[in-house]
């Protein structure tokens, strides 16, 4: 296992050049990219893993020990990992790319460094938590939702969509993190589902209704608990996180999710997912398919609560199942561009 670390300047370098790539219709097959083990003999592979070292290593370890292969996991940020593949490009000795969210996964396809994935993999998981170039494969999701106290707050009350967050009915009463990366990976969807002059218009005008900011979703689930907070929007599974943390079944908190309805970018369902950069190294393809098998998914099933990615898993208790979500219809590639996205939440006069 080895942390990546580099010097503040570097990483800030990297960062821009991750999050502002753009354009997704390039070829993205690879070939033969990276120097790790080549041919069908190979028992040993590199993952770059934007999910963090707790959660995947103990996955990992199963993999290896039913599968006899060696995995050497580099952990880092999901965006700065990106980035120092693209700076190494051919070069680099990763043979996979695992990612917390799929914009990451999208800038490093537009590069050309992800290998073609095999048909019979891609058809696991829905088509709209996937590559449409198949270049990489969502393996797990997490569902936008406003989460709400349910004592303070009547259910007749709630949205109908995100965009009525901005009425004067629910100053001062929603919770938001804008520093953190799904809120802000919801603003992109908003951009791109929306265009650039409503969702500027959507955050000056939540900007005014006196948000109640925090720095994280943990905060704000807590907060609803506690009743601190009248609802918040956050990702579907930090409820869960929290019932378990009290010793709880999530139905006997005094708060539930929200989701809205008819394709509300509201309702975004981002994906933490993987790509196969050196397409001669079996051992990658092997590790994929582990992921997607159903020990591998139930595995984020348990640890996470987030939805499985292919069929005959429940969704998460209270929540609809995957193919009944009405989702918004977004190419995920397209929530690369942060950089853009965090330029227009700071110019809105949000605070985290």
């Amino acid at each position: 296992m080895i942390r990546i670390t580099r010097s503040a300047a570097a990483v800030a370098a990297a960062s821009a050049l991750v999050l502002t790539a753009c354009g997704a219709d390039e070829d993205t097959s690879n070939g033969n990219n990276g120097n790790g083990a080549e041919g069908a003999e190979a028992e040993s592979l590199v993952l770059y893993s934007g999910r963090n070292e707790e959660l995947i290593q103990p996955l990992v370890d199963q993999f290896e020990d039913e599968s006899g292969i060696d995995v050497e996991v580099r952990f880092g940020d999901t965006a700065e990992l990106a980035a120092q593949l693209l700076e190494e490009g051919e070069a680099t000795p990763a043979d996979m790319f695992l990612a917390q969210d799929a914009g990451a996964l999208g800038a490093v396809a537009q590069e050309g460094l992800f290998t073609e994935l095999d048909q019979d993999l891609l058809d696991r998981v829905p088509e709209l938590y996937r590559d449409d170039a198949d270049a990489w494969v969502g393996l797990s999701g997490r569902l936008r939702t406003l989460i709400y106290n349910t004592e303070l707050v009547d259910e007749s009350e709630l949205p109908e969509t995100v965009e009525e967050l901005t009425g004067p009915e629910f100053e001062g009463r929603v919770g938001i993190a804008p520093t953190n990366a799904s809120f802000q990976s919801f603003v992109t969807a908003l951009r791109v589902a929306e265009g650039e002059d409503a969702a500027e218009d959507w955050l000056e005008q939540m900007a005014d209704n006196d948000p109640q900011y925090r720095e994280k979703n943990g905060p704000i689930v807590s907060d609803v608990i506690d009743g601190a907070l009248e609802m918040g929007l956050v990702n579907h599974y930090y409820l869960y996180a929290q019932a378990e943390e009290l010793g709880m079944e999530p139905a006997e908190l005094p708060a539930a999710n929200h989701l809205f309805g008819d394709g509300d970018v509201g309702a975004l369902m981002n994906v933490a997912g993987a790509g196969i950069i050196n397409a001669d190294n079996d051992a990658a393809a092997e590790l994929l398919e582990y992921f997607l098998s159903e020990e591998g998914q139930q595995y984020f099933v348990d640890e996470t609560a987030e939805y499985a990615m292919i069929e005959g898993f429940d969704a998460p208790e209270g929540m609809p199942a995957l193919e009944e979500l009405d989702v918004p219809d977004i190419d995920l590639n397209q929530l690369d561009d942060l950089e853009s996205t965090i330029q227009m939440i700071t110019e809105s006069g949000m605070a985290g």
